[in-house]
Protein backbone atom coordinates (compact mmCIF):
# COMPACT_ATOMS: atom_id res chain seq x y z
CA UNK A 1 0.00 0.00 0.00
CA UNK A 2 2.68 2.23 0.75
CA UNK A 3 4.14 1.62 -2.44
CA UNK A 4 1.30 1.89 -4.26
CA UNK A 5 -0.08 5.74 -2.49
CA UNK A 6 3.58 6.49 -3.30
CA UNK A 7 3.07 5.94 -6.86
CA UNK A 8 -0.57 7.10 -7.02
CA UNK A 9 1.07 11.23 -5.40
CA UNK A 10 3.96 10.89 -8.37
CA UNK A 11 1.10 10.77 -10.79
CA UNK A 12 -0.01 13.82 -9.47
CA UNK A 13 2.63 15.81 -8.68
CA UNK A 14 3.69 14.69 -12.57
CA UNK A 15 1.32 17.39 -13.88
CA UNK A 16 4.13 19.89 -12.01
CA UNK A 17 7.19 17.90 -12.89
CA UNK A 18 6.63 15.45 -16.11
CA UNK A 19 9.75 13.11 -15.09
CA UNK A 20 7.70 11.76 -12.08
CA UNK A 21 5.03 10.05 -14.68
CA UNK A 22 7.70 7.13 -15.75
CA UNK A 23 9.01 7.44 -11.73
CA UNK A 24 5.48 6.71 -10.39
CA UNK A 25 4.92 3.64 -13.27
CA UNK A 26 8.30 1.80 -12.30
CA UNK A 27 7.57 2.23 -8.53
CA UNK A 28 4.33 0.93 -8.47
CA UNK A 29 5.94 -1.92 -10.13
CA UNK A 30 7.11 -2.85 -6.60
CA UNK A 31 3.89 -3.55 -4.89
CA UNK A 32 2.94 -5.64 -7.96
CA UNK A 33 6.08 -7.86 -7.94
CA UNK A 34 5.47 -8.49 -4.15
CA UNK A 35 1.75 -9.69 -4.21
CA UNK A 36 2.39 -11.42 -7.09
CA UNK A 37 5.27 -13.47 -5.09
CA UNK A 38 2.87 -13.97 -2.24
CA UNK A 39 -0.01 -14.50 -4.36
CA UNK A 40 1.59 -17.26 -6.46
CA UNK A 41 3.97 -18.36 -3.77
CA UNK A 42 6.92 -18.37 -5.68
CA UNK A 43 10.39 -15.49 -6.15
CA UNK A 44 10.94 -15.45 -9.74
CA UNK A 45 11.13 -12.00 -11.89
CA UNK A 46 8.46 -9.86 -12.67
CA UNK A 47 8.09 -11.18 -16.14
CA UNK A 48 7.32 -14.53 -15.42
CA UNK A 49 5.10 -13.67 -12.23
CA UNK A 50 2.96 -11.95 -14.81
CA UNK A 51 2.85 -14.96 -17.22
CA UNK A 52 2.28 -17.79 -13.99
CA UNK A 53 -0.87 -15.19 -12.97
CA UNK A 54 -2.18 -15.32 -16.41
CA UNK A 55 -2.22 -18.45 -16.62
CA UNK A 56 -3.94 -18.78 -13.97
CA UNK A 57 -6.53 -16.89 -14.56
CA UNK A 58 -5.65 -14.36 -12.29
CA UNK A 59 -5.61 -11.23 -14.42
CA UNK A 60 -6.75 -10.64 -17.87
CA UNK A 61 -4.22 -10.88 -20.86
CA UNK A 62 -5.21 -7.55 -22.02
CA UNK A 63 -4.28 -6.40 -18.68
CA UNK A 64 -1.15 -8.73 -18.43
CA UNK A 65 0.45 -6.79 -21.55
CA UNK A 66 -0.15 -3.37 -19.77
CA UNK A 67 2.05 -4.61 -17.08
CA UNK A 68 4.35 -6.14 -19.01
CA UNK A 69 4.68 -3.05 -20.89
CA UNK A 70 5.56 -0.88 -17.34
CA UNK A 71 7.85 -4.05 -16.91
CA UNK A 72 9.96 -2.84 -20.12
CA UNK A 73 9.92 0.36 -19.55
CA UNK A 74 11.84 -0.41 -16.50
CA UNK A 75 14.01 -2.81 -18.00
CA UNK A 76 14.94 0.11 -20.75
CA UNK A 77 15.44 2.52 -17.47
CA UNK A 78 17.55 -0.08 -15.82
CA UNK A 79 19.92 -0.60 -19.25
CA UNK A 80 20.11 2.81 -19.91
CA UNK A 81 17.84 2.71 -23.19
CA UNK A 82 15.13 5.16 -21.27
CA UNK A 83 15.36 8.10 -19.49
CA UNK A 84 12.58 9.95 -16.89
CA UNK A 85 11.09 11.95 -19.33
CA UNK A 86 9.85 8.39 -21.62
CA UNK A 87 6.35 8.78 -20.22
CA UNK A 88 3.63 11.49 -20.24
CA UNK A 89 1.36 12.00 -17.27
CA UNK A 90 -1.45 10.87 -19.21
CA UNK A 91 0.32 7.32 -20.36
CA UNK A 92 1.26 7.17 -16.62
CA UNK A 93 -2.28 7.40 -15.31
CA UNK A 94 -3.12 4.42 -17.41
CA UNK A 95 -0.29 2.39 -16.90
CA UNK A 96 0.02 2.96 -12.96
CA UNK A 97 -4.07 2.40 -13.05
CA UNK A 98 -3.54 -1.23 -14.40
CA UNK A 99 -1.13 -1.88 -11.74
CA UNK A 100 -3.56 -1.01 -9.00
CA UNK A 101 -6.27 -3.18 -10.98
CA UNK A 102 -4.19 -6.21 -10.71
CA UNK A 103 -3.08 -5.39 -7.43
CA UNK A 104 -6.89 -5.39 -6.38
CA UNK A 105 -7.90 -8.63 -8.18
CA UNK A 106 -5.12 -10.48 -6.37
CA UNK A 107 -5.42 -9.84 -3.34
CA UNK A 108 -9.16 -10.52 -3.15
CA UNK A 109 -10.84 -13.72 -3.51
CA UNK A 110 -12.17 -14.53 -6.98
CA UNK A 111 -15.22 -14.54 -6.70
CA UNK A 112 -15.05 -10.99 -4.95
CA UNK A 113 -12.92 -10.09 -8.08
CA UNK A 114 -15.95 -11.14 -10.38
CA UNK A 115 -18.57 -9.22 -8.49
CA UNK A 116 -16.54 -5.73 -8.41
CA UNK A 117 -15.17 -6.64 -11.75
CA UNK A 118 -19.01 -4.64 -13.55
CA UNK A 119 -17.76 -1.34 -11.56
CA UNK A 120 -13.99 -1.36 -13.17
CA UNK A 121 -13.46 1.75 -15.16
CA UNK A 122 -17.46 2.57 -14.61
CA UNK A 123 -18.99 6.22 -14.40
CA UNK A 124 -18.18 7.92 -11.34
CA UNK A 125 -21.14 8.66 -9.01
CA UNK A 126 -24.40 10.15 -10.49
CA UNK A 127 -24.47 14.05 -10.93
CA UNK A 128 -21.40 14.13 -9.07
CA UNK A 129 -19.37 17.14 -10.33
CA UNK A 130 -22.51 19.09 -12.25
CA UNK A 131 -24.41 18.74 -8.88
CA UNK A 132 -21.21 20.65 -6.76
CA UNK A 133 -21.26 22.69 -10.06
CA UNK A 134 -25.11 23.56 -9.85
CA UNK A 135 -24.65 24.25 -5.64
CA UNK A 136 -21.61 26.79 -6.42
CA UNK A 137 -23.41 29.17 -9.14
CA UNK A 138 -25.91 29.51 -6.33
CA UNK A 139 -23.61 30.13 -3.32
CA UNK A 140 -22.67 34.19 -3.46
CA UNK A 141 -19.30 34.82 -2.95
CA UNK A 142 -18.45 35.66 0.49
CA UNK A 143 -18.95 39.26 1.55
CA UNK A 144 -15.99 41.62 2.37
CA UNK A 145 -13.92 38.76 0.74
CA UNK A 146 -13.39 40.48 -2.76
CA UNK A 147 -9.61 41.74 -2.72
CA UNK A 148 -8.25 39.79 -0.58
CA UNK A 149 -5.27 37.42 0.15
CA UNK A 150 -4.38 34.75 2.10
CA UNK A 151 -0.47 33.90 1.24
CA UNK A 152 -0.37 35.70 -1.76
CA UNK A 153 -3.29 34.16 -2.91
CA UNK A 154 -6.10 35.94 -4.11
CA UNK A 155 -9.39 34.78 -3.46
CA UNK A 156 -11.23 36.39 -6.28
CA UNK A 157 -8.69 34.61 -8.53
CA UNK A 158 -8.43 31.44 -6.98
CA UNK A 159 -12.18 31.42 -7.30
CA UNK A 160 -12.62 32.51 -11.32
CA UNK A 161 -9.74 29.88 -11.89
CA UNK A 162 -11.48 27.03 -10.29
CA UNK A 163 -14.50 27.85 -11.86
CA UNK A 164 -13.35 27.62 -15.51
CA UNK A 165 -11.56 24.68 -15.01
CA UNK A 166 -14.61 22.95 -13.77
CA UNK A 167 -16.73 24.56 -16.64
CA UNK A 168 -13.61 23.22 -19.04
CA UNK A 169 -13.82 19.54 -17.66
CA UNK A 170 -17.78 19.76 -17.66
CA UNK A 171 -17.88 20.83 -21.45
CA UNK A 172 -15.59 17.86 -22.25
CA UNK A 173 -12.42 17.75 -20.37
CA UNK A 174 -9.27 19.07 -19.29
CA UNK A 175 -6.34 19.26 -21.54
CA UNK A 176 -2.45 18.75 -19.91
CA UNK A 177 -2.32 22.18 -19.35
CA UNK A 178 -6.12 22.37 -17.77
CA UNK A 179 -5.07 19.60 -15.17
CA UNK A 180 -1.96 20.67 -14.35
CA UNK A 181 -3.55 24.21 -13.33
CA UNK A 182 -5.95 22.41 -11.56
CA UNK A 183 -3.63 21.36 -9.41
CA UNK A 184 -2.08 24.19 -8.33
CA UNK A 185 -5.40 26.07 -7.47
CA UNK A 186 -6.18 22.53 -5.47
CA UNK A 187 -2.96 23.08 -3.68
CA UNK A 188 -3.48 26.84 -3.30
CA UNK A 189 -6.84 26.30 -1.36
CA UNK A 190 -4.75 23.55 0.73
CA UNK A 191 -2.92 26.56 2.16
CA UNK A 192 -5.31 28.80 2.08
CA UNK A 193 -8.71 27.27 3.75
CA UNK A 194 -6.60 26.89 6.84
CA UNK A 195 -5.84 30.30 7.11
CA UNK A 196 -9.39 31.74 7.07
CA UNK A 197 -10.90 32.37 10.07
CA UNK A 198 -14.73 33.37 9.25
CA UNK A 199 -17.76 30.52 9.10
CA UNK A 200 -19.14 31.37 5.65
CA UNK A 201 -15.98 32.22 3.99
CA UNK A 202 -13.87 28.86 5.20
CA UNK A 203 -16.95 26.72 4.43
CA UNK A 204 -17.21 28.45 1.02
CA UNK A 205 -13.57 27.80 -0.15
CA UNK A 206 -13.98 24.03 1.79
CA UNK A 207 -16.63 23.24 -1.04
CA UNK A 208 -14.62 25.08 -4.09
CA UNK A 209 -12.11 22.66 -2.56
CA UNK A 210 -14.30 19.63 -2.85
CA UNK A 211 -15.53 20.68 -5.97
CA UNK A 212 -12.02 20.67 -8.06
CA UNK A 213 -10.86 17.51 -6.05
CA UNK A 214 -13.73 15.93 -8.09
CA UNK A 215 -12.69 17.82 -11.27
CA UNK A 216 -9.73 16.75 -11.24
CA UNK A 217 -10.15 12.81 -9.56
CA UNK A 218 -10.60 11.77 -13.54
CA UNK A 219 -6.87 12.22 -13.97
CA UNK A 220 -5.36 10.44 -11.17
CA UNK A 221 -5.87 6.39 -9.90
CA UNK A 222 -7.65 5.34 -7.66
CA UNK A 223 -6.50 4.07 -4.58
CA UNK A 224 -6.90 0.69 -3.90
Amino acid sequence: MSAMETSRELVRHSYYRYEFATVAVTHSLFALEHVLAERLATNEPLQELIERATDAGLISAGLAAELDRSRLLRDKLTQGAESSAALHPIRAVTMVRAVFEAVSLLLHPPSTARTAAPDEGGAPPENGLPRLWEDHLRAPFPDGFRGVDFDGVDLVLLDADVAGLVQRELNGGLDDSGIAYLWGCITDLDKIVPLINEEYCASYFTKLRTMAQVAAAPYIPTAT
